[in-house]
């Protein structure tokens, strides 16, 4: 059998919302082959096997039989979509024992664990990526070659918007990491990525508008600025929702121009009257708005798997410095002050 006709065994650990969405994609793909699902709440487990016509061969499991997983030589790749606390324990054991390793963000809480983490994929010689899904988005990926290509010149300013819908639950909040690791970390990666550079400094302000959030020492309406080496000045605006749709913008402005990626809508059909102009909502979730990049890079994930790619394209010393980056968003925003990082790395990523 060729690698144009083999299929991925894998196991899918964790059917929350991101779960659900990887496993829609792997249902899809031709190359993957879903053979466990793993998850403690087993009725939930089963409900979304049976919503998504997953057939009797693939196992759903909980946590405490994973072993079958782990100890299975056809599970050539683990799916993690658990909460970040079970990230390192899952992603050591799927590299041990010899499986690919795909994992949400991020990949641990420390800079330590996530260095521990890739020195295993070294040692076990098995691939690992951290699933920052927007650089897999084709109109991001679109502009970042549109630039480096010189279309707008000397990058002056970027200016990303991150507005989601609809609003998480509480329960989600208490799991999530926080605004900053759950939601954040993709902006911050995506503009860090697009422009070719890591920040000199942060600052960061940011406030709870709604008391369930206060609640869990979180927040909900967050403005990110970024100083870069270039001199490029960059910001982000992030809520945890908005009423109109899921807010997802960004621009570039440089001495020759700008490139701008507005938001998607189901259809581009405006109607026009006597009233006035009506268009169309922008599409109301993450699952429409970057279901193509979620599957992009879950196929990528699988073709270095079979051979097709040679390497993971997130790198270690990536996902080291957004996770750094990130941290020290957070730590602006609850001392108030800016964080300057010498020490972080410059130029081209």
């Amino acid at each position: 059998m060729t690698s144009d006709t083999r299929r991925v065994g894998l196991a899918i650990f964790g059917v929350g919302r991101m779960g659900q969405v990887h496993l829609g994609s792997i249902l899809r793909m031709t190359t993957a082959h879903l053979k466990y699902i793993v998850e403690d709440n087993l009725q939930l487990g089963q409900e979304i096997a049976r919503k998504n016509l997953v057939n009797d061969e693939v196992k759903v499991i909980r946590s405490q039989d994973d072993d079958q997983v782990f100890q299975d030589a056809s599970i050539e790749g683990i799916i993690i979509c658990t909460p970040t606390h079970l990230h390192e324990g899952l992603v050591r054991r799927g590299l041990k024992s010899a499986k690919a390793v795909f994992c949400e963000k991020p990949l641990a809480g420390s800079t330590e664990i996530i260095e521990a983490c890739y020195k295993d994929a070294e040692k076990y010689n098995k691939p690992l990526l951290c699933a920052f899904n927007r650089r897999f988005d084709p109109g991001l990926c679109l502009m970042k070659q549109r630039l480096v290509q010189g279309e707008v010149g000397e990058v002056q300013c970027i200016k990303r918007c991150n507005r989601d819908n609809p609003p998480p639950t509480v329960e989600f909040l208490k799991m999530s990491g926080g605004i900053f690791q759950d939601q954040g970390i993709h902006d911050i990666d995506a503009v860090c990525w697009t422009i070719g550079e890591y920040p000199v400094s942060v600052f960061t302000q940011a406030h709870a508008f709604r008391k369930e959030i206060a609640d869990c020492d979180d927040v909900d309406q967050v403005i990110i600025v970024m100083k870069f080496p270039s001199g490029c000045i960059a910001s982000i605006d992030l809520s945890r929702h908005a009423v109109y749709g899921y807010d997802q913008r960004m621009e570039i402005f440089g001495s020759k121009g700008m490139l701008e990626q507005q938001n998607k809508a189901p259809t581009s059909i405006v109607h026009h009257n006597e009233s006035g102009a009506c268009k169309n909502p922008i599409e109301v979730s993450f699952l429409q708005r970057y279901g193509e990049a979620y599957e992009l890079e879950l196929q990528h994930f699988i073709n270095v798997v079979l051979g097709i790619e040679k390497e993971i394209l997130v790198k270690k010393e990536e996902v080291i410095q957004i996770c750094q980056i990130t941290s020290a968003c957070e730590e602006s925003y609850r001392t108030g002050k800016p964080i300057f990082m010498s020490s972080f790395q410059t130029g081209a990523i």
